[in-house]
This record gives structure tokens, sequence and C-alpha cells, in this order.
């Protein structure tokens, strides 16, 4: 998939890690460390630019929703809570029963202990 192989490409050249990342038909919640590099906004503005270019080259329809939302998890009750909005995101939009039959989650990573494309820590 076109957004999991820049989202790797972004994650090496920006030095951060992906803690978990649920890909949906039009966005994407990715947990993401700081960044080595830059601030993780930077990097993801990046990422956001080259899936568009490539996605817009290939025909698609708009990938990414134009508003970025951040918010930093400094707390693990915090990080928990957005992981349990992100995991059972694609269940409420009904295209999976559980969190982990969804293909691009990476609830199935951790629960299959399965390697994806991105490498999730």
């Amino acid at each position: 998939m076109c957004f999991e192989h820049e989202l790797e490409i972004v994650r090496r050249r920006y030095q951060f890690v992906v803690l978990r990342d649920v890909l949906m038909p039009e966005h994407t919640h990715p947990l993401v460390s700081e960044t080595r590099i830059a601030s993780p906004a930077v990097a993801l503005q990046v990422l956001k630019q080259q899936t568009s270019t490539k996605w817009k080259s290939a025909n698609q329809a708009q990938f990414r929703q134009r508003r970025y939302y951040n918010f930093n998890a400094r707390s693990e009750e915090n990080r928990s809570e957005k992981l349990r909005y992100m995991h059972r995101n694609p269940v409420v939009r009904g295209l999976v029963a559980e969190p982990e039959d969804s293909p691009w989650s990476s609830c199935r990573q951790c629960s299959t202990r399965l390697r994806g494309t991105v490498e999730i820590e």
C-alpha cells in the first residue's frame, strides 16, 4: 500500500518510532514518538505531502483530511485512551467487526505478531 510504504520511508528519514497506526479510507491515526530530526508535525506534513502527490498521480480520490489534529499523550492514561479510540475507529465506521479484523491496523499486527510494512514498536 502506498501510504504504509511512505510512512516507513518518513519514519526512517525522521528517526521516529511508530507506536501504533490505524489506516482509514480517507485518513490515518498514527501514534508516534518525538523525532530526532524535526518536530512530529513536520514529519507528518512531509508524509501527507508525499502520499498526496503519489495518490494524485495515480488518479486516486483524496486520501488525507485537510486538517491535522495533534495530541500529545503525556501519560499512560492518555495513550491508552487514544489507542482505544484509534483501534475502535474501523469498528465504529462499520468497516470491520473487531479491531483485530482491520488489515491496516497495528492492532492486527500486535494481536498476531505478524510484521507489516511499517515497523511498529
